[in-house]
């Protein structure tokens, strides 16, 4: 009788009050961290983004309504495999959340899968491939910090508008290297430029001689490394010491951090045109935050996807607050509604495609002499508005965009 009573009464619990929604069942908000901890992103991600999200966590009191915020971190190795098992245990078994930062195009699909089969958030801070908001979009998808369309198209109009019109391809042969070119081959062609050749390379990559021989031989004025992280280092530091860059061939790398350009170091780097979400000595914002965080990673200024990282979990955890609950769809649709304000994105929005818009820069490496001191490394030359940098929605093939 007693048993009868009790169902009875959930019952009309249900009834009454609706359904049970995740607050109440967990009692908290999990995050978690899932990058590049080992591989050739882990530089420009990796620890440094956990950290972030940390530092998220921290300036939102830890607390959401009262429910504490836990963070945990995995190495995905840059396999989509591994990423996807993580995911699933998380989201399944672990009380996850949303899974943030997703460095590199093949881990951030193969969440993307499972937290739209679990109706769970993902926030895209590293990968960089355009179909995260156009056929892989989610209604709980979102892709935080740069794309191959902002970064490839700011960087290669600069470069045309110096006469770099012939252009060769170095290509990481995955998805996001393909994408990369893609997007900075549309650019070349609509600028009347000319692309002479392209040749991939596997990923990751330590040894570009054979790849730089033939970009040598096709004479063409661009090099564009169509790559990022590890690849991008090497093969512009190989360029160098093959003598290609003083034969009057240029490289144009168009996906660079400042953890690049730290490892390449200003004599080698400076002039360099690039692309990019955030520079920690934008302003006072981003100065105060790079100050927090170097503090903690030994002097080491954050990357944008470390950024990045930052800004989407606050975004989150506002979105959280006001929703009133972790239930992914519902703080989805909040995430949508509020717009961004930090030290990341002045006046950012998110559209339905899951893009988030907000400003891009256009910034060249200064040369050793004008440096005073470390990381201070770029003159920005231009904001690129975001309604520019990124890709017209009324573009977009996500089926979440209403033509």
């Amino acid at each position: 009788m007693m048993i009868r009573k009790t169902i009875l009464g959930t019952v009309l619990s249900v009834l009454i009050f609706g359904p049970v929604h995740a607050e109440i069942a967990n009692h908290k908000v999990k995050i978690g961290v899932l990058t590049d901890m080992s591989g050739p992103y882990s530089d420009l991600a990796g620890q440094g983004s956990v950290m972030a999200a940390q530092m998220a966590i921290e300036d939102f009191g830890g607390k959401v309504n009262g429910w504490p915020v836990e963070l945990v971190s995995a190495d995905h190795q840059s396999k989509a495999d591994i990423a996807s098992a993580i995911a699933r245990k998380w989201y399944e078994n672990e009380e996850v959340d949303a899974i943030a930062d997703l460095v590199t195009t093949a881990a951030a699909r193969a969440v993307r899968e499972v937290a739209k089969e679990k109706g769970k958030v993902d926030l895209d801070s590293g990968p960089g491939s355009l179909p995260l908001t156009n056929d892989w979009c989610s209604a709980t998808g979102f892709h935080w910090t740069y794309d191959n369309y902002a970064t490839a198209g700011g960087t290669a109009t600069a470069v045309i508008k110096q006469g770099g019109t012939s252009w060769f391809f170095l290509t990481a042969d995955y998805a996001f290297g393909h994408d990369l070119q893609a997007q900075a081959e549309r650019v070349v062609k609509a600028n009347g430029g000319s692309v002479l050749g392209s040749v991939r390379h596997p990923f990751p990559s330590s040894d570009f001689s054979s790849f730089l021989l033939q970009a040598q031989s096709s004479g063409a004025k661009i090099i564009g490394l169509a790559n990022a992280g590890n690849d991008t280092i090497n093969a512009i530091k190989q360029a160098n010491e093959f003598g290609i860059t003083k034969n009057g061939q240029s490289i144009a790398g168009l996906l660079v951090f400042i953890t690049d350009v730290h490892s390449l170091g200003l004599e080698t780097a400076k002039g360099m045109l690039l692309t990019t979400g955030f520079y920690w000595d934008f302003d006072e914002g981003t100065r105060a935050f790079a100050k927090r965080f170097g503090a903690r990673m030994n002097g080491k200024m954050p990357t944008m996807v470390q950024a990045g990282v930052y800004s989407s979990v606050s975004h989150y955890l506002k979105a959280v607050q006001q929703a009133n609950t972790t239930e992914g769809i519902r703080v989805a649709d909040k995430m949508r509604e509020i717009p961004i304000n930090d030290f990341f994105a002045k006046n950012g929005k998110i559209r339905a495609d899951g893009r988030m818009v907000h400003d891009m820069y256009l910034a060249e490496v200064k040369a050793p002499a004008e440096s005073k001191g470390p990381w201070d490394y770029y003159k920005i030359l231009r904001t690129i508005p975001g309604d520019e940098a990124f890709r017209p929605l009324s573009e977009s093939t996500c089926p979440l965009v209403k033509k």
